[in-house]
């Protein structure tokens, strides 16, 4: 008796053609047996894909059996259920169309039978499945899962070598299963697609959330800045209370105002109060508010801060400052989020996150009972240090190019570039004012320059001596060469955007001698990508 398999091939059914239909060692019966269990397994709510691979294990006798699908967004083959081997193991291989057995079948939507493995050289064997067992040959045959003329996958066997294989009926058995389970694999295929699709969505997502997180005016690229980047974006969802630590002209505040608005609380008020700027004798009333009659020239009930700040952020800026009475009120508002309005006993219920920051030593200030050591406590729940600008020298000509297009604006200039040896000397300075006077400097360069380009001779006198600015042409004839290299080494660098193998062919120099100069004079390549200078003359 014969029969066309579903490949098309024909196929001498021995096994039934000589054994006893009503045996339980019929080899139909026990066939039909495996399908009716598949069957049923498959019209269950939640189809269990490893119990199909096992029973069909089971029934072939296989060492192996492995479900593999197509994800159709990368084209990418995974595994998806196993028998004869942990799924864990294999779950993170994958096949690209075409690659090996496996994805030879899924391209070529044909099926492929190996008698033996260890004389095939198409098998890439990613799994490390065994090539013989006990001296014994292995076998494989691999099919294509189709459903509704679309391959989904493949599903394999690894199977000891016999003589008398019947290779036909083992296929013919994969193609009857893929086809049974074709439907589950479809589904499992579009979860998959759906789940890269979301993982590619949600990293998008964060890549956003981190550029709206950074503020237009925040520039820096370095680690120390990162970290601050990072620590805004864990600390913004939340309402905790942060402290801002950094000396003068840092940028506390811009930190503050990328919390706020990247918050829950975006959409209410962010007020901000510099402590240290108002008099002892108001500050209570400024941060409280006060009734009519409180104090003299209290003419009518005024809202304080606070209270303007409900539902939202205030931003006490220079919190060190605080006198110690107004400590002990601002302690209460931290605790039980109500305040006292001067000359009222009446208690308010705010909702205020509060952000505070400083340039002074809190822990000295303690030390000397000037700080109450328990509002210390409850302001430093989440610490934030922002270095200073001589900790992030890297960042310096990014800013460089920040502050040069906000002053061509706001004065009408047109500067296009920095020159090398004033981004060299704007390098070395030690900036005891930071950004703040960084950028004084840069609108200071971009007003007296008169062709466009910031040179060493527009900015400050400060920055202007031979110790800073490595200029000084005193010393011996090795030094002033070694200096004029360096120059034209920086010039050619800022031409190419900090290309080392452009630079070094402009030069006409080998890229090995460029390296060997530039560790020679201690020149760091990555800070001149940030400029878009090309040719510099001094």
């Amino acid at each position: 008796m014969t029969t066309k398999s579903l490949n098309g091939k024909t196929d001498l059914n021995l096994q039934n053609a000589h054994c006893d239909s009503h045996s339980d060692t019929c080899y139909g019966k026990r066939e039909l047996n495996l399908l009716l269990e598949i069957s049923n397994a498959l019209f269950e709510k939640i189809i269990d894909l490893q119990m199909v691979m096992s029973l069909l294990g089971e029934h072939l006798g296989a060492e192996r059996i492995l479900l593999a699908t197509l994800n159709r967004s990368n084209s990418l083959i995974y595994f998806e259920a196993t028998y004869g081997i942990d799924l864990d193991e294999i779950k993170s291989i994958t096949y690209k169309l075409g690659e090996g057995i496996i994805g030879k079948v899924v391209k070529t939507r044909e099926a492929l039978v190996i008698p033996k493995i260890s004389e095939s050289y198409g098998m890439l064997n990613k799994t490390n499945a065994p090539l013989k067992i006990d001296k014994e040959d292995m076998s494989f045959i691999c099919v294509p899962i189709r459903y509704k003329y679309e391959v989904l996958g493949t599903l394999s066997l690894h199977k000891v070598y016999r003589t008398n294989s019947n290779f036909e009926n083992d296929e013919r058995l994969l193609y009857i299963v893929g086809s049974m389970i074709g439907r589950a694999v479809r589904r499992i295929q579009e979860n998959m697609e759906e789940i890269a699709s979301l993982k590619e969505e949600n990293s998008a997502l964060k890549a956003n959330l981190k550029e709206r997180i950074v503020p237009a005016n925040i520039k820096g690229n370095s680690g120390k800045m990162q970290e601050v980047f990072s620590l805004i974006e864990s600390v913004s969802p939340t309402d905790a209370t942060v402290l801002i630590r950094g000396e003068s002209g840092v940028g506390k505040e811009l930190v503050a105002e990328a919390i706020h608005f990247n918050s829950l609380r975006k959409s209410k008020p962010f007020i901000k109060v510099n402590c240290a700027a108002l008099p002892e004798s108001l500050i209570e009333s400024e941060l409280f508010g006060h009734e009519k009659g409180a104090f003299t020239g209290a003419a009518a009930q005024r809202i304080g801060r606070f209270e303007a700040a409900n539902g939202g952020t205030i931003f006490l800026d220079e919190v060190g400052d605080i006198p110690a009475p107004v400590q002990v009120k601002l302690l209460r508002v931290l605790q039980q989020r109500e305040i006292e309005r001067l000359g009222s006993s009446a208690p308010v219920k705010v909702d205020v996150r509060i952000i505070c920051a400083t340039n002074r030593n809190l822990e000295e200030l303690i030390k000397t009972e000037v700080f109450r050591e328990d509002l210390y406590y409850r302001i430093n729940v989440f610490p934030v240090y922002v270095p200073a600008l001589r900790e992030r020298i890297n960042d310096i000509p990014a800013l460089a190019d920040y502050f040069i297009e906000k002053y061509n604006e706001k004065h009408g200039k047109n500067i296009k570039r920095i020159s090398a040896s004033a981004i060299d000397m704007l390098m070395v300075y030690h900036w005891p004012g930071n950004i703040r006077e960084l950028e004084n400097c840069i609108e200071r360069a971009c007003i007296l320059s008169q062709d466009g380009v910031i040179r060493s001779h527009n900015l400050p006198p400060t920055l202007q001596n031979a110790v800073s600015s490595k200029s000084s042409t005193t010393g011996t004839l090795e030094t002033i060469i070694g200096k004029l290299e360096k120059q034209i080494i920086q010039d050619a660098l800022i031409s190419t955007k900090g290309n080392i193998a452009k630079a070094a062919e402009k030069m006409g120099i080998t890229e090995r001698m460029m390296g060997i100069r530039l560790k020679k004079y201690d020149i760091d390549a990555r800070r001149f990508k940030a400029q878009k200078s090309t040719k510099d003359e001094e």
